[in-house]
């Protein structure tokens, strides 16, 4: 073999290899080997640390999201947002933020929608737009297993104890409405607050009744209580619902994410949030 044979043969010889260790594009199905890319991309914000509605693993499965070289994001919102995607001919790709940052990152046009659990309050349809609710759930009370709060019955009979709630949340804004509370600084993200309950820290935590299934069946020292109507929070929006938000400079997508949410029927919905429940990975 001549010298130019040589080179031609080693160039080949890496042109393959580099095409065998090729990874998904970051923010595509784990069922995808790469995007198109003559498609738009629907850039979706979300926590990742909000199980079953989203949450941060390490296995690539059917229903996953690339989001970095090794993590994938998946729960109810990522299916939701799958869909979203699908319907308006887009590549998803998931953006991994704190909190604090997904309505900023609208505004600033680093991500086009959230869909992260957000309810869709009074103030915040000031900063952005809202579809009408993707889901509607109910808000109870995360409670050590063991503890007299077990058994409560009315909301009010929280009062004299320590409640904690996720910060700039509805969760941490409706204890105020218990008479008495001992209103505790809200915790940054959701697991904090449960690893506060059950260090003794808080004596109960706020929640939505999906996440608090979750947390619950991960946590066996734990329970949540329900209340009935009349005896439990009550919010400007009625039960907890949760809404896609986008930027107010983005009116035409609005309208095509309200059109494809449409399409998605509320049995659908209840059995893409069981799902989540029963596949989020424990200690979520």
């Amino acid at each position: 073999m001549n010298a130019t044979k040589k080179l031609l043969s080693a160039a080949m010889a890496l042109a393959i290899l580099a095409g065998c260790s090729s990874q998904p594009a970051a923010g595509s199905s784990s069922s995808e080997t790469a995007s198109d890319s003559s498609r738009p991309v629907l850039r979706v914000g979300m926590e990742c640390n909000y199980a079953p509605f989203n949450w941060t693993t390490t296995t690539a499965t059917d229903q996953t999201v690339q989001i970095s070289g090794v993590d994938y994001a998946d729960g109810y919102d990522v299916q939701i947002a799958r869909i979203l995607a699908d319907q308006l001919g887009m590549d998803l790709q998931i953006v991994k933020l704190d909190w604090d940052s997904l309505i900023l990152s609208l505004q600033k046009d680093q991500i086009d929608a959230v869909i992260a659990g957000m309810t869709a309050t009074e103030e915040r349809q000031k900063q952005v737009d809202f579809t009408t609710p993707y889901y509607v759930s109910e808000e109870v009370v995360i409670v050590r297993k063991d503890s007299d709060l077990a058994s409560i019955k009315n909301v009010q009979e929280l009062a004299g104890t320590k409640v904690q709630g996720q910060m700039n949340t509805i969760y941490d804004d409706i204890i105020d409405q218990i008479k008495g509370v001992n209103h505790m600084p809200a915790a940054e993200t959701f697991p904090a607050a449960i690893q506060a309950l059950q260090a003794g820290g808080v004596d109960a935590v706020t929640s939505e009744l999906p996440v608090a299934i979750g947390v619950v069946a991960a946590n066996p020292d734990l329970t949540y209580v329900r209340f009935e109507a009349g005896n439990g929070f009550t919010d400007e929006n009625g039960d907890a619902t949760v809404s896609v938000a986008v930027s107010k400079d983005k009116p035409e997508l609005l309208k095509q994410l309200q059109t494809a949410l449409d399409t998605i029927s509320e049995e659908q919905r209840n059995e893409m949030m069981q799902a989540a429940v029963e596949r989020q990975p424990a200690g979520e």
